[in-house]
């Protein structure tokens, strides 16, 4: 019990470091999820782009959503925004920032399934073999329109009967492969120099508001962690009192079979001491709506006078 403890510690103190790891795990899962992933064009001149472009843009939607639902942060950032303005501002410098941190972290996964099925190809060529010109390939020449309609979009089928003997078939795919691998590669490019200029020209803009803006998205994110903690605590010495409270008559056998409380001696004034007379129900209640409603501002300067 005490090795989970210390793992849960460990992920709770290095938040940053498991939600990269979670992210690369994610874009290393989308890479498997693909090339494990059975692709079968329906090859029907209606059904075709929405198989092709359902297959590129679906599931990185799904991978998208699950970034945002394993980041911790996404629920820190929301109850940010949506909290009363109580007795401290929000900052929304914050709030952008911790959006922007999450949705980068999010974005993973799913630009990794987008290029991989851009240099893979096989989306496009389905999505698009219906949409070449067909004046630009020899076979399909003497052909009326519905039929050359049908051919076209039976070009990634290489087993149909109507196409095993087509020679024009390997030219609209290799075509299509090019420009899906050209896009595929652009779209990489692209994002590199993005990353590369956000990285070398940060340090060009306001650095002491972005210190601000990322010191307090780790204070909320802490203080949020402590708050639950020093609620677990309370609850549970709140509910050790109530159950000593309701077997009271029954104390001393429970201290002969050891399920007395594991604090001895000054245990119960420091219990007493740790619920700070929160003793009953409608004060918890009361508690917790003054800290939804009426959270205290930023300044501890009284408690260090005191």
């Amino acid at each position: 019990m005490d090795r989970f403890r210390m793992i849960f510690q460990y992920f709770q103190s290095n938040s940053e470091s498991v939600m990269n790891g979670i992210c690369g795990l994610l874009a290393l899962a989308s890479v498997k999820m693909y090339t494990s992933f059975d692709f079968s064009c329906p090859c029907l001149p209606q059904y075709n782009m929405a198989y092709g472009l359902g297959i590129m843009f679906v599931p990185p939607i799904a991978l998208f959503l699950c970034g945002l639902i394993l980041n911790r942060q996404s629920l820190v950032m929301l109850e940010e925004w949506r909290r009363p303005q109580g007795r401290r501002k929000k900052d929304l410098a914050v709030i952008r920032y911790m959006c922007s941190s999450i949705v980068q972290r999010a974005m993973v996964a799913p630009v990794v399934w987008i290029i991989v099925t851009l240099l893979d190809g096989k989306c496009l060529i389905c999505a698009f073999s219906d949409s070449v010109d067909p004046e630009k390939f020899a076979g399909f020449a003497n052909t009326s329109l519905v039929q050359m309609q049908q051919l076209l979009a039976k070009v990634p089928c290489k087993e149909d009967e109507l196409m095993r003997n087509n020679t024009s078939r390997k030219a609209v795919s290799r075509y299509l492969r090019c420009w899906s691998q050209a896009l595929g590669w652009s779209v990489l490019l692209i994002l590199i120099v993005a990353a590369f200029l956000a990285r070398w020209l940060r340090p060009c803009f306001d650095q002491a508001t972005l210190l601000q803006a990322q010191h307090w998205s780790n204070y909320i994110d802490i203080e949020q962690k402590i708050f639950e903690e020093t609620c677990c605590e309370h609850s549970r010495l709140f509910a050790h009192k109530c159950i000593l409270h309701f077997f009271e008559s029954m104390r001393q056998e429970i201290k002969l079979h050891s399920f007395s409380s594991p604090r001895e001696g000054g245990g119960a004034e420091e219990e007493g001491d740790c619920l700070r007379g929160i003793t009953d129900q409608e004060k918890v209640n009361k508690l917790l709506k003054m800290w939804y409603y009426e959270k205290p501002p930023l300044d501890v300067s009284q408690v260090t006078q005191r």
